[in-house]
């Protein structure tokens, strides 16, 4: 047994060969090495081998997970998974080897997770996991977790340009080379895009990377610089009505002020160390961000002369360390593997604001608060296999938060902690037959906005009550996964998560804020089958229920909460010189308001490519983006309005369309 724990861990850390086309690579092995159901592993092979239209598309190779976008491309995705609309990523984390992606008080919303600073093409693999189960997660995890680790090396330089539709336009270079007795990674990704918005998007995205790794599977360390800007105009949700009347088309914008600049720079350290005993790693991070956001949901329904766009503000700095220790051992003749870490986090607000503003030029300030926000979370888990057919991961989490917060607002200042246990079991059998059978069961939690859990007043001077810091979750699941076909991979969940807690969306604020507790549950049936050398099959379904658990008079339904989804792609692979894939998804309707009387309608998008290898160095792509045209909404809402011209607010549904067909091509050359 210790053996196969030592050669996992070297095979999830071997460099990635992103030119590798094999289809049976595309996915890893989870027979014996997944903890649930599921869990899974998506390599760099299947990343590069389907198109994204946005650099956060790449959350959807999480089966069940759908990526949208109510406003500009530089501002952070919406993310739906598990019944959840979970904004802008809370309940679901997000880290970039290991360094959090999530930001915590954030100007805009909690867990605000802006993947625009990622390279896809130098992930080498992502690691998925769903419900509260692993001790090693905390907070924002009690949907999922997803950790892109990227690639130490190239095995060729890139260098590519991409243009395509809507004057989208994109560079990249990226490649390494042998430095002293490691690797130096170093990349560059220029991207302009306007879109099919009446008031030109604009996109202006800069990103570059540094990395330098020494060392192999069993004793590495890696030391890496990231660096990201973004300038964008931003078309908004707009309301049916205007459309429905003709003052508005599909692609209008009813501010066409909105926008953002976003900024992120990160210095990231780690090191690890294996042997036939056990292992060890330590990591910490550097991050500074900024953002200026511009919005406008209401139009003109809280200053008929100004109207109602406001700044969203912050500046952020965010360090972290990271340490855990694992070792190999016997408990009465079984072998057991036990595992103990540390994860500290530090967040400084200096600070995060609210304006009022007009034609992005501030009018007044609502509020504007100074944050410190620190916190400590110490996990142990242990791995005890009873039988060559029975294993069990028995863990637990302490989780700490201190909240500083000076704030504008008289009375809104303070200081306040609390803490959190987590525990969590998973029981797998087998395998048998290449089939093993989970029971997973656990606590997780998430934070909430800090400025909320000292506040005694609204900024309208209405009083108000400090929220719950950290908001408890608890999750169980059982499932199956096989492996008895021969080249097909087949899981079945079935999965319940209750919260104390729900985020809603409140649409004249623009923000969420917590609500009423909740219940969830689903089952999810993913498929991956490898019908030959050349030819991947995909096929994942995902149907959930979202129900608040408080009766009240407003209804039960949880606005914005997703029940249906499903993909189909197939992917094609060295069938000559050429290459492509095609992938289907179904994004089902969703109540928009408690009572459920006002429903989204469902959206069904289809992506697909086809590539030529023209010599062993250079290939060509094209890529079709809603590739049948589809009509439909990115995302919706419903909730009260007024347009110039409009006496009373108005209650309505909001939406942003899905971008029309477009098509991109992409040159790339291998040096």
């Amino acid at each position: 047994m210790a053996g196969v724990l030592t050669s996992t861990f070297v095979q999830a850390n071997e460099a990635i060969d992103l030119q590798a086309v094999e289809v049976r690579a595309h996915y890893d092995n989870a027979v014996g090495t997944s903890d649930a159901a599921s869990e899974g592993k998506v390599n760099a092979s299947l990343i590069k081998n389907r198109p994204i239209s946005r650099t956060g598309e790449i959350l959807e190779f999480v089966p069940g997970m759908i990526v949208t976008q109510h406003s500009g491309s530089g501002k952070a995705n919406q993310f739906y998974l598990r019944g959840f609309n979970l904004d802008h990523g809370t309940d679901f984390v997000t880290y970039i080897d290991e360094m959090p992606v999530n930001m915590r008080t954030h100007a805009h919303g909690q867990g605000y997770t802006d993947l625009n600073f990622l390279i896809p093409e130098l992930v080498s693999h992502l690691h998925y996991k769903k419900g509260p189960y692993s001790a090693e997660e905390g907070d924002f995890s009690s949907a999922g977790v997803a950790r892109m680790h990227l690639v130490n090396r190239l095995p060729q330089g890139i260098a590519s340009l991409t243009v395509g539709s809507y004057d989208y336009q994109r560079l990249l270079l990226a490649n390494s080379l042998a430095v002293a007795d490691g690797h130096l990674l170093y990349a560059l990704d220029v991207n302009h895009y306007d879109g099919p918005w009446q008031v030109a998007e604009g996109v202006k995205k800069y990103n570059g990377l540094l990395r330098y790794s020494v060392g192999d599977a069993h004793d590495s360390m890696t030391l890496t610089a990231m660096a990201y800007h973004n300038q964008w105009n931003s078309t908004d949700q707009i309301p049916l009505r205007a459309l429905r009347s003709g003052q508005l088309g599909r692609f209008d914008a009813v501010d066409p002020s909105d926008g953002g600049d976003s900024s992120r720079y990160s210095v990231s350290f780690a090191k690890q160390h294996r042997d036939q005993q056990g292992s060890w790693q330590v990591s910490a991070y550097a991050v500074r961000s900024a953002l200026d956001l511009y919005s406008n949901f209401t139009y003109f329904l809280n200053d008929p002369v100004n109207g109602d766009q406001f700044n969203q503000s912050e500046k952020r700095t965010m360090l972290g360390v990271n340490a855990s220790k694992s070792w190999l051992g016997e408990l009465a003749g079984m072998t057991m593997e036990s595992k103990l870490g540390l994860q500290t986090r530090y967040d400084k607000l200096s600070p995060v604001a609210l304006y009022n503003s007009a034609q992005t030029q501030r009018l007044s300030l609502i509020r504007s608060d100074k944050v410190e926000e620190s916190s400590a979370g110490l996990f142990a888990e242990n791995t005890l296999w009873w039988h060559e057919k029975l294993r069990t991961l028995a863990g637990v989490r302490y989780d700490r938060y201190q909240f500083d917060v000076k704030s504008s607002l008289s009375g809104n200042s303070g200081t306040t902690s609390d803490g959190i246990t987590s525990p969590k079991l998973s029981v797998i059998f087998g395998p048998w037959a290449s089939t093993e059978f989970f029971y997973n069961i656990g606590k997780g939690f998430h934070s909430n906005d800090a400025r909320g859990t000292t506040q005694t007043r609204l900024p309208n001077g209405n009083p108000a009550s400090p929220v719950t810091p950290l908001v408890g979750t608890r999750g169980s699941e059982v499932g199956v996964r096989s492996e008895w076909i021969p080249g097909l991979q087949s899981s079945l969940a079935v999965w319940q998560l209750d919260i104390d807690s729900e985020l809603v969306f409140v649409g004249d604020a623009g923000e969420t804020e917590p609500s009423r507790a909740s219940r969830r549950y689903g089952v999810e049936w993913n498929n991956h089958y490898v019908v030959s050398d050349w030819l991947l099959l995909d096929m994942d379904l995902a149907l959930s229920k979202a129900r608040f658990t408080h009766t009240d008079p407003a209804g039960q339904y949880i606005p914005g909460a997703i029940n249906k989804v499903a993909s189909l792609g197939a992917t094609v692979t060295n069938w000559g010189n050429w290459f492509g894939s095609v992938q289907l998804r179904y994004f089902g309707p969703r109540p928009l308001i408690e009572d459920n009387s006002v429903r989204s309608n469902s959206t069904f998008l289809t992506y697909a490519r086809v590539g030529y290898r023209i010599n062993p160095k250079t290939t060509m792509t094209l890529d079709v983006f809603n590739l049948f045209n589809c009509k439909a909404s990115d995302i919706d809402y419903y909730y009260k309005s007024q347009l110039r011209g409009e006496t009373t607010p108005v209650a309505d549904k909001h939406f942003h369309p899905v971008e029309p067909r477009a098509a991109r091509l992409t040159l790339t050359y291998n040096f």
